[in-house]
């Protein structure tokens, strides 16, 4: 195998990378149907309440990703992921149901968009922490450039696939669409072989453990810098998920196709 694609020799990272390349495209196609709905549906062309559900969305792993961090490193990552991404899955199809329905409001958007913040604060990092349980230590720098790249290739098939649907079928159909795409990850995480799992130790429980990370960041001037050049570029540089829909519509007078 090309060592481009070596992690893939490991079959517990093999079903891990191909259930979560399902469900990041359908995660991307949500994020697009979300927008339209809210755009088109529930409100008056309004990018105002775009960026409200957007900032319900995303608040939380802003508020929460310490904690959730903390949580990753404490408890056992593969039951977590159990909950984090059967919880997201039901909340897609909760929210396709209301939609199907005919009954959702534009507050009902904004209470799941928070509920799959909350989640999706816990479920990054730990889906970060767990692919190294995947593969050797050799092979880790490999497993997280393909999951990179597993990531971003979702994010050009999604939006994409996501406007041909919504045109055909309507936003509704994509979040259960979505809703479903997460029974691939759930089903690789039942077929990883456990005893093939580099498992990494836990950490204890202690006082102060979040504020001892703190200290350790502040005392780390090229971690300051990251965090600061991925903070400019996520504020001022990322925000397509905010305009594509507003320009497509609005701009352009276009429709979802």
């Amino acid at each position: 195998m090309s060592p481009t694609f070596g992690s893939l020799q490991y079959h517990n990272y093999r079903l891990w990378f191909s259930g979560a390349l399902v469900s990041n495209v359908g995660t991307w196609m949500q994020r697009v149907a979300q927008d339209w709905l809210v755009l088109t549906v529930l409100s008056h062309d309004s990018g105002v309440a775009v960026g409200v559900i957007t900032a319900l969305q995303f608040a939380p792993i802003l508020l929460l990703s310490a904690w959730a961090g903390l949580l990753a490193d404490r408890v056992p990552r593969r039951a977590l992921l159990f909950g984090t991404q059967g919880a997201q899955g039901l909340f897609a199809v909760g929210l396709g149901v209301l939609v199907l329905s005919g009954h959702v409001q534009l507050w009902h958007v904004g209470v799941f968009a928070a509920l799959l913040g909350c989640v999706s604060a816990i479920d990054a990092p730990v889906r970060q922490i767990f692919v190294a349980e995947l593969v050797p230590a050799e092979n880790l720098s490999n497993a997280v450039g393909l999951n990179s790249a597993s990531f971003h290739a979702s994010r050009m098939i999604g939006p994409g696939l996501a406007g041909l649907l919504i045109a055909q079928v309507g936003p509704g159909c994509v979040f259960i669409i979505n809703g479903w795409s997460f029974v691939a990850t759930i089903v690789g995480l039942l077929l990883i072989r456990a005893q093939a799992l580099h498992r990494l130790p836990r950490a204890p429980r202690a006082a102060g453990q979040i504020r001892e990370g703190m200290r350790y960041v502040r005392g780390r001037s090229d971690i300051i810098v990251i965090f600061v050049v991925v903070g400019v570029v996520s504020t001022f540089g990322l925000n397509f998920q905010l305009t594509s829909a507003m320009m497509a519509r609005v701009e352009f007078g276009r429709g979802p196709g």
